[in-house]
């Protein structure tokens, strides 16, 4: 990658805060969406194969989720990093923290490549699924990692475009390879035209050709001057571990509070299949459609980690803590629409992924009992990004760890000690997502992340 021209900085630290949210968060929110299309649009055509298919790729998403937890430990320290430097006007810092992250990014990706095709058949196991759905799932998901270093290079790249004020890019690139992969995936999933017919791991291939196409893009973009400083690996240049060590040290606690986050539906997943393969497939419907909120908050969160990094780099710490809370206001306006959407018309929502009426009515129930979470939800959410905006990542893992983890011990205690069936298991999330929520907005009202050095 080499640069023709560099753009202008986009300025946070100034003018409307309002304006500058809505500038960062429409495009970040509108490209987690797409993004996340690539398993939505995966699970909507295999759900076409029946429950078992679906069960096998909705039972790999929570796998896929380490993955992109891990990429966390970089993008999330890039974000911080960047962004301060941005604030501080130090380009030229920018331009090294993030060619080290994409060098770093390339190397530790590849070796999780091969770890995870390796391991794949040992998290079936965990998650106790059915023989049929560990056989169709276990070769969806080693393509998928296959792919992790594409993974891997989307969102540091993602990253390092939104610290610089950038959403827009992004954007950019997931609507075309969101758009190729649904294109792509019922061609490959049932053999239409010259093509074999490769049910889900067709999907696999769909999604990794189009995450490559992504890289190629964000390639162009760079090579076009879209960033305000220099991304170049033409000099090829060596792991700085001094800089790996800034950028672990703030990515590291997000990340673990993701991959417990991931390793704690493993076992939610083992819990469901206690209910039968109609559980598992509507315990995935239900989360891609909870991703509604999920998305849309998670964009928040990448305005609020670059309005917070950029503005306490400018040496603005109110501005930044203004910030902060005026996404969250935003965002849970738009959570508690949604939970609206769960509470009145969970059937049709339901109905979209799969025809089949056992599911469908688990699913019913999954949407009206998450929608009472969905507001803390977004709290816990934009909090975090503005947390990882200062470079203090460690609240909000202190705060999700032990809560995600609850979540199996309740879970099984309400499920099947109290006989509340599947419903127990629904009860367990939302009762520990109010729990997080109203624990970190409580932490972050402290204010000791204004003074994070890092």
């Amino acid at each position: 990658m080499v640069e023709i021209k560099e753009q202008k900085v986009i300025d946070l630290t100034s003018g409307n805060i309002t304006k500058n949210i809505l500038h960062l968060a429409w495009p970040a929110v509108t490209s987690m969406f797409l993004e996340t299309f690539f398993s939505i649009a995966n699970a909507f055509w295999v759900g076409k194969l029946g429950a078992t298919y679906l069960a096998a790729v909705i039972s790999s998403v929570f796998v896929i989720w380490i993955i992109y937890s891990l990429a966390a430990i970089i993008s999330i320290g890039v974000v911080a990093l960047v962004s301060r430097s941005i604030g501080a006007k130090d380009l030229s810092q920018a331009s090294h923290i993030s060619e080290q992250a994409f060098l770093f990014a390339l190397i530790g990706s590849s070796l999780l490549a091969v770890m995870g095709i390796i391991l794949t058949p040992q998290f079936f196991n965990l998650m106790g699924t059915p023989q049929e759905v560990t056989a169709i799932g276990t070769k969806y998901l080693r393509i998928i990692f296959l792919g992790a270093p594409l993974f891997f290079l989307i969102d540091i790249l993602s990253g390092i475009f939104r610290a610089s004020g950038d959403t827009k890019t992004p954007l950019k690139v997931a609507l075309i390879a969101v758009s190729f992969n649904i294109l792509l995936d019922p061609v490959l999933i049932f053999g239409l035209g010259p093509f074999p017919k490769m049910g889900a791991s067709g999907a696999a291939i769909a999604t990794v050709i189009s995450q490559f196409l992504a890289v190629m893009l964000f390639k162009s973009y760079i090579v076009k001057g879209k960033l305000p400083f220099r991304l170049s690996l033409k000099h090829q240049p060596k792991l700085e571990l001094k800089t790996i060590y800034r950028i672990v040290k703030i990515g590291a606690p997000t990340s673990i509070a993701g991959i417990v986050f991931s390793l704690v539906y493993l076992f939610l997943n083992k819990i469901t299949a206690h209910f039968g393969t109609d559980a598992i497939a509507a315990l995935g419907i239900g989360n891609r459609s909870e991703s509604l909120s999920y998305l849309t908050c998670f964009g928040f969160s990448m305005a609020a980690a670059a309005l917070v990094g950029q503005n306490l780099g400018a040496k603005k710490p109110e501005r930044a803590e203004k910030s902060a809370w005026r996404t969250v206001l935003i965002a849970i306006t738009i959570t508690g629409f949604i939970s609206v959407l769960f509470l009145s018309i969970p059937q049709y929502i339901s109905a979209f992924f799969i025809s089949d009426e056992k599911v469908i009515k688990i699913g019913i129930n999954y949407l009206r009992i998450m929608a009472l979470s969905q507001i803390f939800m977004a709290i816990e959410i934009v909090l975090e990004g503005a947390f990882s905006g200062a470079g203090n990542t460690f609240p909000p893992m202190i705060v999700s760890v032990p809560g995600s983890l609850l979540r199996i011990p309740l879970a099984y205690l309400l499920a099947i000690k109290l006989n509340l069936g599947v419903s127990g298991i629904w009860w367990a999330i939302t009762l520990t997502s109010i729990a997080k929520g109203v624990a970190l907005a409580l932490w972050f009202k402290l204010g000791r992340w204004k003074t994070k050095k890092v």
